[in-house]
């Protein structure tokens, strides 16, 4: 059924042709009615709250009746500052929202004839705005709980006699990194990077609701988690599913994930490794919903917070 449903033209509701077709009024229209979807897309000062506004139509701005304060659709959001016309914008977000296994910086930057490092900054303000969504999220019901070891790797020696056992812990790359993800069957996916998969036994108390079961592999360290959840487990060195008791879910969700850094960003920093995470378990939870809802979902998403502390002057080195 999802799979005849991704494949059906209920799926494909929002397209590049329609959005350059509509042209750069309908673009801002689109704007203007995600940011302020409480008032039809009428204008809402961000500094006061006030409804009553002039407009400034050759400058795409509004002045506050009560304040004076000019603001416009982009002000204080995301995308403050914006240079990019607000069709770029759009179909920025539709590329990224069709890419279902993530998309690289250098490829956006092709599509939409602009600068890499334009794309680069871009796509991590669009992934922050994703992971805002699930900030404050709780699992409960049925949980499957596991960890995915990625980055670091050490490249062999040419030599025989001087290679290395890169198996063993003093030969692994100090940038090696676990992605922890916790996900509610019929629910969202919330992910976390540590260096150790037993961190997640703290996140898991953390973020599940007490009386919810918790599913994981044979790992020692989950052995923890009965005290103060159900647990079931499954031995994969047995079988991968056994009774209805198996991980596949959040399985499928870190063979996403591998296929994201190394067919399209084939090195991932550990620093942005939460980042690539997050979107990804955007896509995965979102992935049987049409992807022009996908798009405006992402750009509500961008146009509720507030400017990228991490993101705002990147390349000038003005960001913590």
């Amino acid at each position: 059924m999802a799979q005849s449903f991704l494949l059906s033209a209920q799926a494909r509701t929002l397209s590049l042709r329609s959005i350059f077709a509509a042209g750069e009024d309908a673009a801002y229209a689109t704007f203007c009615r995600l940011r302020w979807p409480d008032t039809s897309g009428e204008p809402v000062c961000p500094r006061c709250g006030s409804l009553s506004a002039y407009k400034i139509a050759s400058r795409r701005r509004f002045e506050c009746a009560d304040c004076r304060k000019q603001y416009s659709v982009t002000s204080g959001t995301m995308f403050h500052s914006r240079k990019l016309a607000f069709t770029d914008i759009l179909a920025a977000i539709c590329i990224v929202a069709n890419a279902s296994k993530g998309l690289s910086a250098l490829q956006l930057s092709r599509d939409l004839d602009v600068q890499a490092k334009t794309a680069f900054v871009l796509s991590h303000k669009l992934r922050e705005a994703l992971a805002a969504e699930t900030a404050d999220a709780r699992l409960s019901g049925e949980i499957e709980i596991d960890g995915m070891h990625t980055g670091g790797s050490v490249r062999p020696a040419n030599r025989k006699e001087d290679r290395i056992d890169r198996r063993k812990a003093p030969s692994k790359s100090p940038d090696r990194r676990v992605v922890i993800a916790v996900r509610q069957r019929g629910g969202r996916t919330l992910t976390f990077v540590g260096r150790h998969e037993p961190e997640g036994v703290a996140i898991a108390k953390l973020i599940v609701e007490k009386g919810s079961r918790i599913i994981a592999d044979e790992a020692s360290h989950w052995d923890r988690l009965p005290l103060t959840y159900d647990m079931l487990r499954i031995n994969h060195s047995v079988a991968y599913s056994m009774d209805g008791v198996s991980t596949n879910q959040v399985e499928s969700f870190f063979a996403r994930l591998r296929r994201m850094i190394d067919g399209q960003h084939h090195h991932v920093s550990a620093r942005h490794l939460h980042a690539y995470a997050a979107h990804c378990a955007w896509l995965e939870d979102h992935r049987r919903r049409d992807n022009g809802s996908n798009t405006y979902g992402a750009l509500a998403l961008a146009l509720a917070q507030k400017p990228s502390a991490t993101w705002k002057g990147y390349w000038q080195r003005y960001a913590k």
